[in-house]
């Protein structure tokens, strides 16, 4: 009897794969379709924007893009390039490679000798600044390499999931990586933080390592700049990032035979950990035990824009305590987790009327703070620029529910969790993919663009999110194919 059923649920597995083949041959040729299209069409030296008109001419990044430039900052060329790799490794089609190592090039091209990369590479031979100085050339060209928005880790992410899959071998890749990480982990400040931008190792002796305090007062008018790049930094949740980065480069490297590559992964590792140890530092103390988006270097919050006071932030603190979750299951030190209740009870406390987040709160008084249009301090949300979000949505519950989960399993299986693979696609969502697909491998979506001017409601426009989306998305599908044809054999 069990013999029948065992031969029973084999019948039947092979008739849902033999069901399932016709749609894994369309996905197939919808990713094929879609790489291509992108690879010798849209690339400008194996980099990307963020937009494309429907014919190409117009390009967009965090501004209007020309013809010669490439963007790095997601979704630009290190989410497309991650892409890329994705359909390889769910494929093995040497295509799909040949496109990564494009886009591996052209950030190469870009990045600079400080060791990361800024938010656009220009390829035209008039403006080979960046380039020129990869290069050793002239030292007066830019040279400031940026966290921000995820710039430069997301093009070592990128990078370093490349060179794991070429075997360490690649000098044009590898080379590259390891000029990155030592840019990154050089630039660490004593006290663990990260700034937004860096051009070389900071000066220890003018960075002493202090707690997090209330200043007794702070201009409300804003000051100007204050070379604020420089300042310790949360904003857009570049500890968060660089943290992340770091310890994917301790797993990656940590696989190397190079025993320069191993002592890498283990300087990674520890600034990691360094990053933790600054997390611990800058949360504030009672009455608002969270985060300030940037501190300047007597470990006050400061100005950074005109619209980011100095404040406890309601939208930063909720990824730093993601973040704090992160390195508990990384490390298995309890110490990470010790400053989430405080915070999330002053979030919860800190909620508005309508069940949000301030982005800022009033240093003591906790009073929600905003800005007029003409970037004036007010306590009034009724006339706010709409360019940045001076709300921000309420995630505790779900934080809450996370931390609750992670105090109650055990360590090892906490650090298991992390290696989970996401679960494979509906198949009807597989099907909407390729059958909004154009012939030519395209996914067109009405615009505008957001930043030509005059804005053309009825232009169509390419998105790279769209295509990294959608190929991710029929890579895992045909990823699950394959291992249940491996399975089935």
């Amino acid at each position: 009897m069990l013999r029948g059923l065992a031969l029973l649920l084999a019948v039947s597995a092979l008739a849902e794969r033999a069901h399932s083949a016709p749609l894994a041959s369309e996905a197939s040729n919808a990713l094929h379709r879609a790489i291509q299209f992108f690879r010798t069409e849209v690339a400008v030296q194996g980099t990307y924007v963020w937009e494309y008109s429907e014919d190409l001419t117009l390009r967009e990044g965090e501004g209007v893009v020309t013809a010669t430039q490439g963007w790095v900052q997601p979704p630009g060329t290190p989410a497309v390039g991650m892409a890329f790799l994705q359909a390889y490794e769910a494929t093995a089609h040497p295509e799909f490679l040949a496109a990564a190592r494009e886009s591996a090039a052209g950030l190469r091209l870009g990045q600079l000798m400080s060791g990361g990369w800024y938010a656009s590479i220009d390829f035209a031979p008039q403006q080979r600044g960046q380039m020129a100085y990869r290069l050793g050339g002239n030292p007066r060209k830019r040279n400031t390499s940026t966290l921000d928005d995820d710039i430069t880790p997301s093009a070592l992410r990128f990078l370093m999931r490349l060179d794991r899959v070429l075997g360490f071998k690649e000098s044009s890749v590898h080379d590259v990586v390891v000029m990155g990480l030592k840019g990154m982990v050089g630039a660490q400040y004593p006290n663990g933080a990260w700034p937004q931008v860096f051009q070389g190792p900071p000066d220890a002796s003018k960075h002493p390592v202090r707690p997090a305090a209330f200043p007794e007062s702070w201009p409300r008018t804003y000051p100007g700049h204050q070379n604020y790049w420089y300042f310790y930094t949360l904003n857009d949740n570049v500890l968060a990032n660089v943290i992340e980065t770091l310890f994917e480069a301790e797993t990656t490297y940590t696989a190397s035979p190079d025993p320069e590559d191993q002592a890498l992964a283990r300087a990674c590792r520890t600034a990691a950990e360094r990053g933790g140890e600054f997390i611990l530092r800058a949360q504030l103390p009672e009455p608002q035990p969270a985060w300030a988006q940037q501190y300047n270097f007597d470990m006050h919050p400061s100005w950074a824009r005109k619209f980011e006071p100095p404040a406890v932030t309601g939208g930063e603190s909720q990824q730093i305590m993601r973040t704090l979750m992160d390195l508990y299951r990384r490390t298995g030190d309890a110490k990470y987790l010790e400053p989430i209740p405080r915070s999330l009870a002053y979030l919860k406390r800190s909620r508005l009327p309508n069940g949000r987040l301030a982005r800022f709160y009033e240093l003591k008084t906790n009073r929600p703070l905003y800005f007029t249009t003409d970037y004036e301090l007010t306590y009034d949300d009724g006339d706010m620029p709409t360019h940045y979000s001076f709300k921000v949505g309420d995630g505790t519950a779900a934080i809450e529910r996370e931390f609750q989960h992670v105090q109650a399993t055990p360590w090892p299986q906490l650090k298991a969790e992390m290696t989970r693979k996401t679960a494979r696609p509906d198949p009807a969502a597989v099907r909407r993919v390729f059958e909004a697909q154009d012939v030519r491998g395209r996914w067109v979506e009405p615009g505008p663009l957001r930043f030509h001017r005059p804005k053309d409601p009825g232009i169509n426009v390419i998105r790279c999110s769209t295509f990294v989306k959608n190929v991710e998305l029929l890579s895992r599908f045909l990823e699950g194919e394959k291992e249940g044809s491996s399975t089935d054999q």
